[in-house]
C-alpha cells in the first residue's frame, strides 16, 4: 500500500501517518527524514542538500525528486511507504507519477487531512519552547505545571516566531495556494480520502484504518 498524507501545518499528519505505519507495516517517511538521512549519509547528493540548507535555501524540485526516488528505491519500501510533506506542488506530483511508474508502482490513497485555518492558528499558537532546553508544551493540550514556565529549567517559555498567530496565517495561506492544486489532482485520479482532521485522535484513527482498508 502506497500512501500520502496531505494537509495543513498542525494538522496532526505526522502523528497520524505514524499510527497508520505501525499498523499495516510500512515506513513513515517525511521530507524532514528525507533529507536528514542524506544529509547524514554524506553522498553526493547529501551534500549539495547540505550546501543549499546551511544556506538556509529551499531544495528544488529536481533534487527533491531525486531524494525520494532514492528513499523508495530502499527495502523497507518494497511492500508500501507512507509520504509526509511530499508532494507539496503539483509539478511534485507529477514528477512522483513518473518516478514511480519506473518502478512499477503507484499511488493507492491520498489522506487528506482538512483542518480549517481558525483550528490551526488556535493549535500553532497554543505552542511554547523552554528558551533554555529546547522542550516543548502546548498550553491547551500539555501545558507546563507552572503557567508558561518550563517544569525542568524553570525559566519563561516563549512562542517561537514561526507559531505566531500571524505567521501561521501567512503559512495556511501558502500550503493552500501551493496544495490546493494537488488535492484537486489526486481528486481528479480517484484516490484522494478527505478526514476530519478536528476529530478526536481515537474518531480519526479508526477513519484511517477503514479507508486505507477501502471500507469508506
Amino acid at each position: 500500500m502506497n500512501i500520502i498524507f496531505v494537509g495543513p501545518p498542525g494538522a496532526g499528519k505526522g502523528t497520524q501517518a505514524q499510527i497508520v505505519s505501525k499498523t499495516f507495516k510500512i515506513p513513515h517517511i517525511s521530507t524532514g527524514d528525507m533529507l536528514r538521512t542524506e544529509m547524514d549519509s554524506g553522498s553526493k547528493l547529501g551534500n549539495q542538500v547540505k550546501d543549499i540548507v546551511t544556506l538556509g535555501k529551499l531544495v528544488n524540485d529536481d533534487l527533491m525528486n531525486q531524494i525520494v526516488k532514492e528513499r523508495l528505491s530502499k527495502s523497507d519500501a518494497v511492500s508500501g511507504f507512507i509520504l509526509d510533506g511530499f508532494p507539496r506542488t503539483l509539478n511534485q506530483a507529477k514528477s512522483l507519477d513518473e518516478i514511480l511508474k519506473s518502478m512499477g508502482k503507484q499511488i493507492d490513497r491520498v489522506i487528506y487531512v482538512d483542518v480549517p485555518e481558525r483550528v490551526i492558528v488556535e493549535r500553532l499558537s497554543a505552542r511554547r519552547m523552554c528558551p533554555k532546553c529546547g522542550r516543548n508544551y502546548n498550553m491547551i493540550t500539555d501545558p507546563p505545571k507552572a503557567d508558561e514556565m518550563c517544569d525542568d529549567c524553570h525559566v519563561h517559555l516563549i512562542t517561537r516566531d514561526d507559531d505566531k498567530p500571524e505567521t501561521v496565517k501567512k503559512r495556511y495561506e501558502i500550503y493552500r495556494e501551493l496544495t490546493s492544486p494537488v488535492i484537486a489532482y489526486y481528486r481528479q485520479k480517484n484516490v484522494l480520502f478527505t478526514i476530519d482532521g478536528t476529530m478526536k485522535m481515537k474518531d480519526i484513527e479508526k477513519h484511517l484504518i477503514e479507508m486505507i482498508k477501502g471500507r469508506k
